[in-house]
């Protein structure tokens, strides 16, 4: 096996040069290699793209992966060379009170950590703990694999939000966050309303069991969702669009959601300081819970990436029909407009084969 690999760089400016670099190899003896075979491209990954970020120069991205096992440490026993893997990228440093208790994603470390191992997608092979590599069924696919993280994201914000059966829910944004967020709130029997602005991302959300869709750009949300839940509002609204829009998108969310409902704030904010006027004693005199959602870890003693796993694989959770793009990691540039470009392209989630 060569010492280098080919890896997607980020440059100053926010675009990518493909190089080689050193490989990774194993850290300790409960450690695993994989090589890539499908990395994906995310929203997080999309709010960087043609930024100036010295921070990022030079550092190998992506955080959605799946790949074939290489090699494991003498102390790995779940997995061997050969088996198909997704690799969970929510890692974190294992020391402090969060950690212990299974809530990594909670961890005052957290991206530090995992930037410097599994959250290296864009790149032929990759290297971490043994624990965060999950076995993958014969029928979920490298492709399908890419959008476990995507769901698992998902479904931590259900399980935050005690979502109940029959519910009215609205998502707002039909990206792959909105999508697999609309999927998991019908499973769990509710009626969904979804907003996006974009046409084609509104007929796949159809497709996906969509009760009601709106265009935003052509319709009032709010109309149309006062009509959906006989003038109550939702009981349970995921924002999932995040990134610059959410000044528009969080007072939207609160204004859509009934007395006594609730928020999830699932889509990202940039680092900073972001302010968001509110209508404040609207939301008071309501009730209405405003609750964040970060990433996703275990749910009890259920690890979420492996539940979302279990549902894709009893065909529960569709993943096949949210790819609409996939491009070789050395047109990563080109891949990475298309996905910017979304009312153009079409597309929803575009994948990278390594």
């Amino acid at each position: 096996m060569k010492e280098t690999m080919k890896a997607a760089l980020k440059t100053r400016e926010g675009e990518f040069e493909i190089q080689e670099v050193d490989r990774p190899k194993l850290a300790g003896p409960d450690w695993v290699l994989a090589r890539v075979k499908v990395s994906g491209i995310c929203g997080t990954d999309l709010r960087h793209w043609h930024e100036e970020n010295p921070d990022l120069e030079c550092k190998i991205m992506g955080h959605e992966l799946a790949g074939e096992v290489l090699e494991v440490g003498p102390d790995v026993t779940h997995v061997k060379p050969g088996d198909r893997v997704v690799i969970e990228t929510v890692l974190g440093d294992d020391t402090c009170d969060w950690c212990r208790v299974q809530q990594y994603n909670l961890c005052p470390h957290l991206y530090e950590v995992r930037m410097k191992t599994v959250s290296q997608a864009f790149a032929t092979y990759l290297a971490g703990p043994a624990k965060k590599f999950y076995k993958l069924p014969d029928n979920i696919s490298y492709e399908e694999a890419t959008l476990l993280d995507t769901f698992s994201v998902g479904l931590h914000a259900i399980q935050l939000s005690g979502l109940k059966l029959n519910d009215k829910v609205v998502v707002i944004g039909a990206g792959p966050i909105g999508l697999g967020q609309l999927q998991l709130a019908k499973i769990c029997g509710a009626d969904v309303l979804i907003t996006d602005l974009v046409d084609s991302a509104l007929d796949l959300a159809r497709e996906l069991g969509a009760d009601e869709v709106v265009n935003t750009k052509s319709a009032s949300a709010y109309d149309k969702i006062m009509e959906f839940t006989q003038g109550r509002g939702a009981d349970v609204t995921f924002e999932c669009a995040g990134g610059p829009s959410m000044t528009k998108t969080l007072p939207e969310a609160t204004t859509f959601t009934r007395r006594g409902g609730k928020v999830l704030v699932v889509g990202g904010f940039d680092a900073g300081k972001t302010a968001i006027e509110l209508d404040w004693q609207q939301v008071q005199m309501s009730e209405i819970k405003i609750i964040p959602s970060a990433s996703y870890a275990f749910w009890d003693i259920y690890p979420e990436m492996q539940m979302c796993i279990d549902l894709v694989a009893k065909g529960k959770l569709n993943a096949k029909k949210l790819i609409t793009h996939t491009f070789a990691l050395d047109d990563i540039n080109k891949a990475f407009e298309t996905a910017q470009d979304k009312e153009n392209t079409g597309a929803v989630f575009v994948a990278l084969t390594v």
